[in-house]
């Protein structure tokens, strides 16, 4: 695997910097999850303490950032969770791991265009015709009693298209692009907590959990919108609810890795890349929770109608008075976090399909190199097709909370293998090595795990059962075509035969 990625004249190009792969994860991390999940989580399980569920989430992902940051300098190749799984635990957990990403790339890639597509609609006023920019399961009658049907989510399909066709042109260009967009995001965001910090009232922090006993929240026809019985809505168990919602919030730094194989010295800058993007995000998040649940009262976020889905723009509308304009400018920097996203999550999920390809798991299409530009495009325009399908004819909410899981999933198995590989090849040389192996990867696992626990059960058994549709792919068409299982298509270097 090493060989291969060490080939410059048929491997992906060498183009990223340290300061290319923190703005990819940045790029990655800030998105749907900060604006959105924060007034979730607020309003759901946590209250005022979503600041807590920030931290909880962050430790989580810094213990499997670590497991991450160690085998990116040690096995510098695309793939990420998938690749280091394949190295640690066979072949079998590797395709487990690349099924679920998935999960993770693919289906929040799709997930987010169409959040995409919903924010230019408010952009422009709602000038976009229903029938183009909603699935064809949907539809509304409006206030003059007329039936509105959709037909295709054609903004959605538009942005997919245009990052697919940057993805394809190259590596250092959608770098380049990232960056921008990432500045952008990051200044608003910056600006909406140091404009906003004036307008905390110190009583919104007063309880700063959910006290055990709240009353459940109904909607005017007395359908239950919010209820706070159970052991993780309310008090520290809400906070553990809480950090299991906004963990979405964080998807994106294991991203970084997928770029491996692209950096320009992957023993230094990867780790960089995925813990310097993690510290930054952390920090933005907990003061952004801060201040939003300080503005406004965290019960204003339990009804999605009200509050939760344009939280920010919500709280500074109502109680940031002579603002406006900030609530306009938070709307541009949402669609900059999902356009970056998006670009991320595609690059992702093409690079972890190049490998697997090349493992011989999957068409071998999907490995194809472009002749000059060096980019996966065959893999990047057939899931163009598939994240494309998806996001133009089928409803947003279907994907629910499984982006969450094929991480967390990812996370447990990153932070196992490093503990593996540690007693199975300890004199493998690790440019970057994590400290207190294993306590820090037994934590990492066992705080992910804890997260998947605190999924709805819904989420649950919609997650295995695409697991179990996985299962049916491997055993019925990639076991047999492995190369594992067919070691004469697998060409050695002459660098390997040096060695020995």
């Amino acid at each position: 695997m090493l060989a291969s990625a060490e080939d410059a004249e048929k491997g992906l190009k060498r183009t990223l910097g340290a300061g290319n792969l923190i703005a990819l994860g940045i790029g990655a991390i800030i998105g749907a999850g900060l604006f959105v999940r924060t007034a979730a989580a607020a309003g759901q399980t946590a209250g005022p303490a979503v600041t807590l569920s920030f931290v909880v989430a962050a430790i989580g992902c810094a213990f499997a950032g670590l497991c991450y940051a160690e085998f990116a300098s040690m096995i510098p190749i695309a793939g990420s969770a998938y690749a280091y799984s394949y190295v640690t635990m066979g072949e079998l957990i590797a395709w487990i791991i690349g099924w679920a990403l998935i999960m993770e790339y693919a289906l929040g890639a799709a997930t987010v265009s169409i959040a995409w597509s919903e924010y230019l609609n408010k952009l422009f006023g709602g000038q976009i015709p229903y029938e183009w920019c909603h699935s064809p399961f949907e539809s509304f009658t409006d206030s003059l009693g007329v039936h509105h049907a959709g037909i295709i989510n054609a903004p959605a399909l538009i942005i997919l298209l245009l990052i697919t066709l940057l993805l394809i042109k190259g590596s250092q260009e959608s770098a380049t692009v990232n960056a921008i967009i990432v500045f952008v995001k990051v200044a608003i965001v910056i600006l909406f907590i140091a404009i906003g910090w004036q307008f905390i009232k110190p009583e919104n922090h007063t309880p700063y959990m959910i006290p055990a006993g709240t009353a459940a929240v109904t909607d005017q026809a007395g359908k239950v919108i919010a209820d706070y019985s159970g052991w993780n809505k309310h008090g520290w168990g809400g906070v553990l609810g809480g950090a299991a919602i906004v963990f979405f919030a964080f998807i994106g730094f294991d991203a970084v890795s997928t770029a491996a194989q692209e950096a320009k010295n992957p023993k230094r800058d990867m780790p960089i890349g995925i813990l310097g993007s993690l510290v930054v995000c952390t920090i933005l998040y907990i003061l952004f929770g801060h201040v939003l649940t300080g503005v406004a009262n965290w019960k204003d976020f339990v009804d999605p109608e009200k509050g939760r889905e344009a939280s920010v723009a919500y709280a500074i509308s109502t109680y940031m008075t002579g603002y406006g304009w900030l609530a306009k400018a938070v709307t541009i920097a949402i669609l900059a976090g999902f356009s970056s996203v998006i670009l991320v999550m595609l690059m992702g999920q093409s690079r972890i399909f190049y490998t697997m390809s090349n493992d011989g798991l999957i068409p071998k299409a999907f490995g194809d190199l472009h002749p000059k530009f060096k980019t996966p495009y065959k893999a990047n325009l057939i899931l163009f097709v598939f994240v494309g399908l998806f996001a133009a004819f089928v409803p947003g909410h279907v994907a629910g909370d499984l982006t969450s899981f094929g991480t967390l999933f990812a996370f447990v198995l990153v932070s196992i293998g490093v503990w593996m590989l540690r007693v199975k090849s300890p004199e493998i040389e690790r440019p970057f090595k994590a400290p207190l192996v294993p306590i820090v990867s037994t934590l990492g696992a066992l705080i992910c795990i804890a997260m998947i626990v605190g999924l709805d059960t819904n989420t649950l058994i919609a997650a295995f059962g695409w697991m179990a549709v996985g299962l049916v792919v491997y055993f019925g068409y990639s076991r047999s075509r492995s190369k594992l299982k067919n070691p004469s298509e697998i060409v050695p270097h002459a660098s390997d035969f040096e060695k020995h």
